[in-house]
């Protein structure tokens, strides 16, 4: 709910933004009904009308301490009352208070006084039982959690600066010297279990490591029969990575729950709830992506035991070196059923531009794009640089680079590769805005500056959101693989490394998703202050980006959150994600969990 608040100079037609009421808790309406109660809710030189629909709550008299403190600082009150006031009874009064995102005003305290009520001198009763908290946020009643630590409902201390705190000292556990690397069941990935595990029970969660080197953090209330509700990301990184990747999903989802806790509330849940850290996602060690979140889902095939590293140990060696089983039966044990899911939520940095181009903190996102991974292999004819005349060569690097090109151009104007059929509507311009194509790898036998390569591979990764597109551009780059390979007189091989369908995101939990976001940035940021005029409008995106997210798919609907990032920079050190983004990410979490459970 936008509150607009006329002037105080009646002779403008000018209106001014200012904080959203938040009415006391149930027993207060907007102004809809004929009932001959009057409420006004007066911000600077507005007023706002509000109508009492039911009795009023116990009278308590606040502490001096508070009185003081509203009489002081108070820059938008609030008033409900009826004709009972004037037997003697009170108001309901509320305060503002200056929310620490974009500088809005934020906060609203309700309270309600009895008649001569005496203050309490106690200053460690600072909100007296029966007085009454609410947090104004987009319209919407707020999550009803009665903690406030900070000095406010947004929960600082534990959504930002300790999330913060945990992001950046997870940073620091790393296998490479000077920059972070932590792959699957690394030496780095086994220490930074154990500090997951550690948050994880600091958030009265009960903890274990299942077979394929997952971590979980579970709440299962009593006696319940209820779908479990999973939040999770990676723990892995890429190498020379930044530290919100992955890590931000599980940090804020272990705090959000830390939050329940400390104000009471998760023992009131009704429906299990899950935090699951997987071991592996960005798939660096294996060239194999998802193996944490793909085990749990339940699609890990057994062969996987048998993919080696650069080092030439697999997956079982690693497994059994980290005392796991390691074997097929154990991988099964690692499933989950559909029948114990309801749904999956990660949080994750968008890896993009647009969230930081649009100026909004938090987006969710409509569906994930699908990818195919390939290796191209060229094999020519190796030879001395300086004998071998250029006409008679059959050079691998050039008609590898060759292709590279062709690869770009076949991505940047598809139009010119790719045959359009109208009638079908195989290929619209909407079908194609999604698709990009990479070449992030290039080695080359025997890599010296005097010699003809014989051999040089190259990997290429395709997305586009529309699988016919991608399944088509993979089918024509691999028909001019082989066309240009022949005019070049070298040898081509295309091998198919990974495919994974678009996944589309569940609609209903995108909808909850996007409530939650718009509640916390409202909460945050109220319309007015310049961050973003009107809230209502959570920025919808889709990830070219994979995410454990895809293969939880094969499990149960999903849902994602993504997180502002600057510049859009991610895979790198210079990914940054802001501390008041981190905040606003958790507090999303926070009341979505509390919607949902």
């Amino acid at each position: 709910m936008e509150v607009l608040v006329a002037p105080a100079d009646s002779s403008t037609s000018s209106w001014e933004h200012h904080l959203p009421f938040a009415a006391p808790p149930d027993n207060v309406a907007p102004a809809t009904t004929t009932r001959s109660s009057t409420a006004a809710g007066i911000c600077s030189s507005g007023v706002k009308h509000f109508i009492a629909s039911s009795s009023l709550p116990p009278l308590t008299p606040p502490p001096a301490a508070a009185a003081a403190d509203e009489a002081s600082s108070s820059s938008c009150y609030g008033q409900f009352g009826d004709e009972a006031s004037e037997a003697g009874e009170l108001p309901w009064t509320g305060r503002s208070t200056r929310s620490r995102y974009g500088g809005g005003a934020g906060d609203l305290e309700w309270r309600r006084r009895g008649p001569g009520a005496a203050a309490s001198s106690d200053p460690s009763r600072s909100w007296p039982p029966g007085v009454l908290r609410g947090r104004s946020g987009a319209g919407e009643v707020g999550d009803g959690l009665e903690l406030g630590l900070g000095g406010d409902e947004l929960y600082r201390e534990i959504l930002r600066d300790e999330t913060v705190l945990r992001l950046k000292e997870l940073g620091k556990i790393s296998d490479g010297e000077g920059f972070l690397e932590r792959t699957f069941l690394s030496p780095a990935s086994i220490r930074a279990t154990d500090v997951i595990i550690s948050w994880m029970k600091d958030a009265g969660l009960t903890t274990w490591i299942d077979q394929m080197g997952n971590i979980h953090g579970r709440y299962e209330p009593s006696n319940s029969t209820d779908k479990a509700l999973l939040i999770g990301s990676h723990m892995d990184t890429v190498i020379d990575a930044g530290m919100y990747d992955g890590a931000l999903g599980i940090i804020c989802a272990i705090s959000a729950l830390k939050v329940l806790k400390l104000t009471g509330k998760l023992e009131r849940l009704t429906r299990p709830v899950e935090v699951i850290a997987f071991s592996d996602e960005e798939g660096v060690r294996f060239q194999t992506t998802f193996l944490g979140s793909a085990a749990v889902a339940g699609t890990l095939p057994e062969s996987i035991l048998q993919v080696s590293d650069k080092s030439g140990n697999t997956v079982q060696d690693v497994l059994k070196l980290n005392s796991f089983e390691a074997t097929a039966t154990a991988l099964g044990q690692v499933k989950y059923s559909p029948e114990s899911v309801g749904s999956y939520v990660e949080v994750h940095l968008e890896q993009g531009p647009v969230l930081e181009a649009l100026g909004y903190p938090l987006g969710v996102v409509q569906g994930i794009a699908g990818q195919t991974r390939l290796k191209v292999i060229v094999d020519g004819s190796q030879g001395h640089a300086g004998t071998v005349p250029m006409k008679l060569r059959r050079d691998p690097m050039v008609a590898a680079a060759e292709l590279v090109v062709t690869l770009e151009s076949l991505c940047k104007d598809p139009s010119r590769f790719l045959t359009y059929d109208e009638e079908c509507g195989c290929f619209t311009e909407e079908s194609l805005a999604g698709l990009v194509c990479t070449v992030g790898e290039l080695l080359t036998w025997p890599s010296a500056s005097n010699v003809i390569p014989g051999q040089v591979n190259f990997t290429v990764d395709i997305r586009a959101m529309d699988d016919v597109v991608r399944e088509t551009i993979v089918s024509s780059f691999s028909r001019i693989v082989m066309q240009r390979c022949d005019d070049r007189l070298v040898d081509c091989a295309v091998e198919h490394k990974h495919s994974a369908a678009a996944t589309p995101c569940d609609p209903e939990l995108t909808t909850q998703l996007e409530r939650a976001t718009r509640s916390a940035v409202w909460a945050m940021a109220p319309p007015g202050n310049g961050v973003h005029r009107r809230a209502e409008s959570t920025p919808v995106l889709m990830s070219g980006a994979g995410h454990d997210a895809m293969a939880m798919a094969r499990l149960t609907k999903v849902g994602m959150v993504f997180v502002r990032c600057r510049g859009g920079v991610s895979h790198s050190p210079e990914e940054h994600v802001a501390e008041d983004d981190v905040w606003a990410a958790g507090l999303a979490l926070l009341r979505f969990v509390v919607a949902e459970l």
